[in-house]
């Protein structure tokens, strides 16, 4: 399973956006430095809280500051660009990074920013679809590309250099509670983004979902591979949940009732608390419904075997970048979920250290008694050796040895 971050991002209206960037550039490196995978970088216009617009450039900077971690459009708005210009931007970056770049679509996700470019709405996800179409024909074909498409043109087109990665780099959808991001991942064939498997809903039927985009690739001539399958749900990590719940509570509320509430008119409404007033629209509530893991790396252990058995399995878990609890809680978060719950699930915490560790503790005993052997063998030769050589033996050398202080 790999791990990484889904970085919108979020950064509360007022704060200077020069720092916020240089917020999200550090923790991408505090992320490489940890050893997760991936990380996925938002596309948005409008609506002041997720303030980057170009994905490209900030995967650009980032790679230069990191050494490992695959960078990815979380998402590019495919209905935004003419698709010559995606293709053409992402193989180049995929060779300036040497192959850590992966090109994550969607037909875009605020409202004001269609509405900005003149884009209707609802044909968002058709031309989504379309373009990512004619984006891996220019990466896999030779050349001589013409499309007469419904919003856009090519003729006799061709990438000049293609993807560093061959036949190109990975592609994933998003997809939220519609069926529609399914469906495209089984139109083309290609990897999913379950960006809002945290909101009311999105838990539900994830199997009937991901069902749904086998049926729509079989139906294509496609494939779809639960390993490219990734579940995006906000995460914080402490020693103890009441602690985790303290860090987040006053910064967790103020994102749902500030952004998702105030600024986009969404109404979180759950099914038990019909009607709620905004002011009640809170962490907790979300916590119960299951669409949060926060607790300690244990809850997180046990949250994702329940969501590998509800699902039928997916190939890695990207956790919602926010800022909820403050700077040095927030990186410690990632660090424990890198130390205790990444090794469980990747198997760098391998049986054999454990056995190791059972081994010497079923056998202290013997091995203690062994090394006083030891240690009283090396005494012996050198009160020898200074009898030898007609000198005393210090009074250190003869003490007794029972036991090793540490």
């Amino acid at each position: 399973m790999r791990f990484g971050i889904f970085m919108a991002p979020f950064h509360r209206v007022g704060e200077n956006p020069t720092l916020c960037f240089e917020r999200d550039m550090q923790l991408i490196e505090w992320l490489d430095e940890l050893g997760y995978e991936e990380a996925f970088i938002g596309e948005h216009h409008s609506s002041g809280w997720e303030i980057i617009p170009s994905p490209e450039i900030f995967m650009a900077v980032a790679a230069t500051r990191t050494k490992r971690i695959m960078l990815g459009s979380g998402v590019v708005s495919i209905p935004y660009h003419h698709p010559f210009h995606t293709a053409n931007r992402f193989a180049l970056l995929d060779h300036l990074t040497r192959g850590r770049v992966m090109l994550g679509c969607g037909p875009g996700a605020l409202a004001a920013d269609a509405h900005m470019l003149g884009i209707e709405t609802t044909t968002q996800r058709r031309r989504m679809v379309e373009g990512v179409k004619a984006i891996v024909r220019l990466f896999t074909e030779q050349g001589g590309i013409t499309i007469d498409g419904s919003w856009f043109k090519l003729n006799d087109a061709h990438l000049q250099v293609k993807p560093y990665q061959e036949p190109h780099m990975p592609i994933f959808v998003a997809s939220t509670i519609s069926p529609s991001g399914m469906v495209a991942a089984g139109e083309l064939g290609c990897g999913v983004l379950s960006v809002a498997s945290y909101a009311p809903g999105g838990l539900d039927d994830l199997p009937k979902r991901w069902q749904i985009a086998e049926e729509t690739a079989a139906e294509n001539g496609k494939t779809v591979d639960r390993m490219n399958w990734r579940l995006v749900f906000p995460v914080h990590l402490a020693d103890s949940r009441e602690e985790a719940l303290r860090d987040v509570q006053a910064g967790a509320n103020r994102w749902i009732q500030e952004y998702f509430v105030d600024t986009l008119g969404a109404r979180l409404q759950f099914e038990e608390y019909p009607n709620q007033p905004t002011a009640e629209m809170t962490i907790d509530k979300m916590i119960g419904r299951g669409g949060v893991i926060i607790g300690t790396p244990d809850d997180a252990i046990a949250r994702i075997g329940e969501l590998q058995q509800a699902t039928g399995g997916f190939g890695g878990l990207l956790m919602l970048a926010h800022e909820w609890a403050n700077r040095e809680k927030t990186l410690h978060s990632y660090e424990l979920w890198a130390r205790y719950v990444a090794p469980h699930f990747k198997g760098v915490a391998a049986p054999e250290i454990k056995y190791s560790n059972d081994w010497a503790r079923n056998n202290r005993e013997l091995l203690f008694n062994k090394s006083i052997a030891g240690i009283g063998a090396a005494i012996q030769d050198y009160a020898q050796h200074k009898t030898e050589k007609g000198e005393a033996i210090p009074e250190i050398v003869t003490r007794p040895v029972t036991r090793v202080r540490p």
